[in-house]
């Protein structure tokens, strides 16, 4: 799952102090003209800051990679896959994407509704029933302070543009304590070996968070989306997926599972201390399961993932392959929960300040309220995930960064000091 602001203050407070205090030299570093160029000397302090996070056992390694008009201009390793087997981490190291997957569902999902597969405006409840069905769940508190929950009817049905836009309703039950996503965590939902249509089943009998529309609501948006796009096709979601997107791009080692023997010797693990991704459930790749996660499931190599990256960074294309139309691309990556959406934002609001929210990816759309703002550029793409890893597309600059990396715990502040470093790093 993506940032959960649930990081231990304890663990994180030597980075977050050092980054409060490098920040106040970050003025300038947000909407750098047009053009600019990376200096090597300033590309050096990502290395220092990664050799000192493995050095202090804060991480067993990473893999940071920048790239500019199309060819890297920062690539390098650290550490190592895993503390046990000391292997070093390189292009082909496996890792756990959490909800980077969210990118891969997302585009695939763009595809067909290019296709004509399905409508924004269409009900989900076209395609899977039993969502005709679904309540939303309110709270109501006595005088005692005791809450109660009161299900009542949605005002209007999920609709695909909901799923898309985690403004469905559909939440998770491993953050926050709201009696709705107590219920997700006491309905077991990730009980046995179950598919993705049993899946949806499972979360059409919970209640809402909220009603459809109201709020950005992080998510199984993306799984009930997932379901939706195999009922429509009528191939399982891993087939759907490699068929118009994998394959095409190349992607040879990014799916759901890792089954070769000698590519699981490849895959990177956390710290041991650090070893679970707080999500509510056992991801483990190596175990094969009839769920195909969409919303957190994936594995990928930075070999991979660069190139689905760099698809994004041209538009939708790549080596001469229209992954996606100009204006498909262009759905892809407008916000849809700004002002006059009424979708309104919370405390769990994830893209953060200054970001939009577009179908199913992050866009910057103002430089937010801190002072300085935050460095980056309008029209950013990004998103991230609960292992660590984490990217950021920047049309205006012709640049791409990815971060992969097996860190729940510090997450977070690492990912903050290498946004700013990249930005600081970068001169007209």
């Amino acid at each position: 799952m993506h940032s959960l602001r649930l990081t231990c203050a304890a663990a994180a407070g030597a980075v977050l102090l050092a980054a409060s205090l490098a920040y106040a030299h970050t003025e300038g570093t947000y909407e750098i003209p047009a053009g600019a160029h990376f200096n090597p000397d300033k590309l050096a302090k990502i290395s220092e800051f990664f050799k000192n996070e493995v050095a202090t056992g804060k991480i067993p390694g990473a893999i940071v990679l920048i790239q500019q008009h199309g060819k890297p201009v920062y690539h390098e390793a650290f550490g190592v896959q895993d503390v046990v087997s000391k292997a070093p981490i390189t292009d082909k190291t496996i890792f756990r994407l959490a909800s980077m997957s969210k990118s891969i569902t997302a585009v695939v999902s763009m595809q067909l509704l290019e296709e004509g597969k399905y409508k924004l405006d269409d009900p989900v409840s076209k395609y899977i029933p039993s969502f005709a069905n679904v309540k939303v769940g309110v709270e109501k508190k006595a005088e005692d302070g005791t809450k109660t929950l009161e299900l009542v009817p949605p005002q209007r049905p999920i609709t695909i543009l909901d799923l898309m836009t985690h403004t469905s309703g559909i939440t998770y039950g491993f953050y926050g304590d709201s009696l709705v996503r107590k219920a997700y965590k006491e309905a077991n939902i990730y009980a046995g070996d179950f598919d993705l249509a049993e899946f949806a089943e499972r979360i059409a009998k919970l209640p809402l968070h909220n009603q459809p529309g109201a709020l950005w609501q992080y998510g199984h948006s993306t799984d009930i989306l997932a379901r939706v796009m195999e009922v429509t096709t009528g191939e399982k979601l891993s087939t759907i997926e490699h068929e118009r997107l994998l394959d095409p791009l190349g992607m040879k080692d990014t799916g759901f599972f890792v089954t070769d023997p000698e590519k699981q010797k490849l895959m990177a693990e956390p710290m041991p201390n650090d070893s679970d991704f707080r999500v509510g459930r056992v991801n483990d790749p190596t175990k094969v399961k009839k769920w195909e996660s969409a919303s957190g499931g994936m594995v990928s190599t930075m070999a991979d993932y660069a190139r689905f990256a760099q698809m994004l960074l041209n538009g939708g294309t790549l080596d001469g392959k229209t992954i996606m139309k100009p204006e498909t691309f262009k759905e892809l990556t407008t916000d849809r929960v700004g002002p006059g959406s009424g979708v309104e934002r919370d405390f769990f609001y994830f893209p953060g300040d200054g970001f939009g929210f577009g179908l199913g990816i992050a866009v910057r759309t103002d430089p937010g309220t801190a002072k300085p703002p935050p460095p980056g550029d309008l029209g950013e793409l990004k998103w991230d995930g609960a292992s660590g890893c984490y990217y950021v597309i920047d049309r205006k600059q012709d640049m791409f960064f990815i971060l992969l990396e097996q860190t729940p715990s510090q997450r977070q502040p690492i990912q903050r000091m290498l946004k700013q470093l990249v930005y600081e790093a970068m001169e007209n």
